[in-house]
């Protein structure tokens, strides 16, 4: 399929623009991209009309399929409140793909999301991009690509309200430490032995040595400056790669962030200071953050703000000092480095998933709606 008579924002390294040009996909793969008009044109292929085509658009932090909206604690399942260290859990196990909010997602112009278990264990479990077309979360999952990690009030008041530990900052930090500390003598232990003693399996270990690696990222969950800090203090100390999720505090230390070359996906940007570690949410977050060379995306914390408004989301932004082109790096070549998809997706190239959205208009105007979405090769509105 092809479609052609387009402006193209490739996003890619150069951040090329194609006033005039055309994309190729079969297979679900980007095959060839150019200028003018391509040679054949079938009567399958779109007719962008002059239409601006993007890459298909990333939420860099949801609970997608986590929970079904109107149901209940029933459908929950995003917090394994049974132990507060629990990085052996694989979300895939919790997605539920025939959740209404993926076929809003879609809708949208939204065709990646990652999906993190949430915020009320210090460590959660593991943490995976996913395709938002399909109905078999095997086939719609593109990486594991992290461990979520969690900082702060919601640790805290799970296990204080049920007189367990952690009840304060520094046990949350003293979870996160021993753990990564016992997984490191168990690297150690599994490297010095024979088929005869190798330590006993450890489920929690074994979750953690892609971490320990650098296969993966920690995905520290964060809104208050100091806690921020404590997840930089933390990956330091183990050689950790990072991501700073929420990051509500950022703008207050941007400069310090800068100075660590620390990346951040700042989110839900729609929503009330509901805690006291919200207390300084602003929608100049994100703005602030990327003036001072921070690199950032853009989330909606699904379901804390659905899905569907991730683009009304960074238009707020907008509106509020984000660039508009920064802004449009926020939820493509942005967040898919910040994931660690950006081989796969976050850009219209030639080898890349055929992730692909045309608007004929701004796509952060609140009136907008894209007019064609393409997810995986295969055209979804």
């Amino acid at each position: 399929m092809i479609i052609y008579n387009a402006k193209i924002y490739t996003m890619n390294k150069s951040r090329q623009i194609i006033e005039n040009g055309w994309a190729g996909f079969e297979n679900g793969v980007i095959t060839a991209i150019g200028e003018g008009s391509p040679e054949n044109i079938g009567k399958d292929d779109i007719n962008a009309e002059g239409a601006s085509l993007y890459p298909g658009f990333i939420d860099a932090h949801t609970h997608l399929g986590l929970t079904t909206n109107g149901v209940g604690v029933e459908s929950e399942d995003f917090n394994e409140e049974s132990e507060p260290c629990s990085p052996q859990l694989h979300i895939m196990d919790a997605v539920n793909p025939f959740d209404t909010s993926f076929d809003k997602a879609l809708a949208a112009g939204i065709t990646t999301v990652v999906i993190s278990p949430g915020s009320m264990n210090p460590i959660a479990g593991d943490i995976i991009a996913v395709s938002t077309a399909g109905k078999r979360i095997d086939d719609m999952c593109l990486r594991r690509i992290g461990i979520k990690f969690a900082l702060g009030e919601n640790p805290k008041m799970t296990y204080m309200n049920r007189d367990e530990s952690p009840f304060t900052r520094m046990a949350i930090a003293s979870i996160m430490r021993e753990e990564l500390s016992k997984t490191q003598r168990y690297i150690e232990d599994k490297e010095k032995a024979d088929e005869d003693s190798m330590p006993e399996l450890d489920m929690k270990h074994e979750a953690l040595i892609p971490l320990l690696e650098g296969k993966v990222k920690a995905h520290f969950h964060c809104h208050r400056a100091d806690d921020i800090f404590t997840a930089i203090r933390i990956s330091r100390e183990f050689g950790l790669d990072y991501v700073l999720i929420h990051c509500t505090d950022g703008h207050l230390i941007a400069d310090e962030l800068a100075k660590e070359n620390a990346c951040a996906v700042v989110g839900p940007v729609m929503c009330d200071p509901c805690k006291p570690e919200m207390a300084n949410i602003t929608p100049s977050n994100a703005g602030i953050l990327t003036a001072h060379g921070v690199k950032t995306a853009i989330c909606t914390d699904h379901s804390e703000t659905p899905i569907e408004y991730l683009l009304i989301t960074v238009g707020i932004c907008i509106k509020n000092g984000l660039p508009h082109d920064k802004a449009l790096e926020a939820v493509t070549i942005n967040a898919a480095e910040i994931a660690g998809i950006d081989d796969i997706t976050g850009s219209v190239e030639v080898g890349k998933r055929a992730d692909l959205v045309l608007f004929d208009s701004d796509p952060f105007e609140i009136m907008s709606s894209p007019k064609a979405v393409i997810c995986g090769g295969k055209r979804v509105k």
